[in-house]
């Protein structure tokens, strides 16, 4: 199975009032691995980007003036998303510019437009989160919190750098990453079984030596265990 996971930055929230996309950025997953492959973009959005928005992610009207407009790069763009599932945050948000704009690209074409959903499948992150972490905060931040994702790289938003995060979160809201942790298992995870060391013992022999774990080390596994425990989302014991 092949995904994309994507994500894009825009110009503002609203693709029906003018807004349009000024990045976008792609990592390709392949029966859950990563590939290596990417497609990144930055957008001459042919309009003034405001401050406010230059604020959250940092592309402003100097840094796109010279780059490709949409029209530029839209058929390649289809092409590398065709076919695949698309793995987005908020889904309803970027296929909503994505559409817009190859809309638009249609119009100027004489040709019909086809919404991208029609080339590729959606699986929107955002719900997968909230369904499986209800009333919790389900942000990207969020996420890499709960997950211990490590993105402390990411002072400001970008596409592609969203994109690899969210290749990392998507796998761990799929089980993906604690499968390989933590096995279900059918027998409850608070009951311990006892061990008979005697059939170690044999006769004549000095019983065996049973050394106890100082404060410290408990101390250590109780913490080992607390941190498996925030990255699998249950409590483990043994």
């Amino acid at each position: 199975m092949r995904l994309v996971i994507l994500d894009t930055e825009t110009t503002g929230l609203n693709p029906k009032k003018g807004d349009r996309i000024v990045e976008v950025g792609c990592v390709e997953m392949v029966e859950r691995k990563l590939t290596g492959r990417h497609y990144h973009e930055y957008i001459n959005p042919e309009r003034d980007i405001p401050a406010e928005v230059v604020a959250v992610h940092g592309i402003d009207n100097e840094r796109v003036k010279d780059c490709p407009k949409f029209r530029d790069i839209a058929v390649g763009l289809w092409q590398w998303l065709e076919g695949a599932d698309l793995v987005i945050h908020n889904a309803a948000f970027d296929m909503g510019f994505l559409n817009a704009e190859f809309e638009r690209f249609a119009k100027e074409q004489g040709q019909t437009f086809v919404p991208l959903e029609s080339a590729c499948g959606v699986i929107d992150t955002l719900k997968i989160a909230r369904d499986k972490h209800p009333g919790s905060k389900v942000s990207l931040d969020a996420l890499c919190k709960r997950y211990g994702i490590d993105n402390s790289h990411r002072t400001l938003h970008g596409a592609l750098l969203d994109s690899e995060i969210l290749a990392d979160v998507y796998l761990f809201l799929t089980g993906g990453q604690t499968d390989l942790m933590l096995g279900e298992s059918e027998t409850n995870a608070n009951e311990t079984a006892a061990i008979d060391l005697s059939v170690l013992d044999t006769q004549g022999q000095k019983p065996l030596v049973q050394v106890q774990p100082s404060a410290e080390e408990l101390a250590a596994h109780k913490e080992f265990l607390a941190m498996i425990s925030a990255k699998a989302d249950k409590e483990v014991s043994w």
